[in-house]
């Protein structure tokens, strides 16, 4: 942005946050509304549902948002969009693995998306199985580390069944089996543990560590993928060293 006035620059930037957080929204209203479709429209009594929401709430969503959405999902309010759930595996540079989980309308126009962006990438489409087979469906509860002991959270997450945490810098990562996820959640939470989301994820068995122009290449791809309004979320089976990464952080 040399050249510009400072005033371009940051208002360039807070286009770009806002774009960001508008299509943040968007697909966090649609985890709602699904959730309240498949489980019914109490959080309560509707675990996804009630992670859904609080995943938006922390996002700083507006409450009349969330309201609607589950609204829509649950069938009283008009509006409700049939989304279809599919998954996409494909590669990236350097031969990293990618599944893309897309919720969309409109099935022609995900796929087409979603190729042309891995093409314009340097990146292709796989066949199904052929990405698939080197990730685990796993429940993630991210917990911001802050004010928080290691040790204690470990405690306790073992104790209501978790496999593993890990210290990330600024978050801990807590892993469970699927059918775990609600319950280790729960007892965090009646636990006194803040908890950022509770999500089921795809985590790759193996990792490719990359240097610093792949990683470049690949971090791209899936931010560009990760732009895509039918796109929900993308797993890698890429890692990096931390020089790495904090080049990747500043640029």
């Amino acid at each position: 942005m040399s050249g510009h006035s400072k005033w371009a620059t940051t208002k360039n930037k807070k286009a770009a946050i806002d774009a960001k957080r508008g299509k943040l929204f968007a697909k966090l209203i649609k985890n709602i509304e699904i959730a309240a479709r498949m489980g019914g429209g109490d959080p309560d009594g509707n675990p996804s549902l009630y992670d859904a929401i609080y995943k938006a709430k922390k996002a700083s969503m507006p409450a009349d948002n969330i309201k609607r959405a589950v609204k829509r999902g649950s069938g009283e309010e008009a509006g409700g969009v049939n989304y279809e759930d599919i998954v996409y595996e494909g590669y990236a540079p350097a031969g990293v693995g990618l599944i893309i989980e897309c919720l969309t309308d409109n099935r022609n126009r995900a796929a087409a998306e979603v190729r042309s962006t891995l093409t314009k990438g340097n990146g292709s489409l796989a066949t199904s199985g052929s990405v698939s087979f080197n990730f685990e469906r796993k429940g993630q509860i991210v917990v911001p580390s802050e004010g928080v002991d290691y040790d204690d959270l470990f405690e306790k997450a073992a104790e209501a069944g978790a496999e593993d945490v890990s210290d990330d810098g600024d978050v801990y990562t807590v892993i469970t089996d699927p059918s775990d996820l609600h319950t280790v959640r729960k007892a965090l939470e009646d636990a006194g543990f803040d908890f950022d989301s509770a999500d089921l994820v795809m985590a790759p068995k193996n990792e490719v560590e990359l240097g610093l122009e792949d990683a470049r290449k690949v971090s791209k791809l899936i931010d560009n993928l990760d732009d895509l309004d039918d796109v929900q979320n993308i797993y890698a089976n890429w890692t990096a060293s931390d020089e790495v990464m904090e080049q990747l952080d500043a640029e």
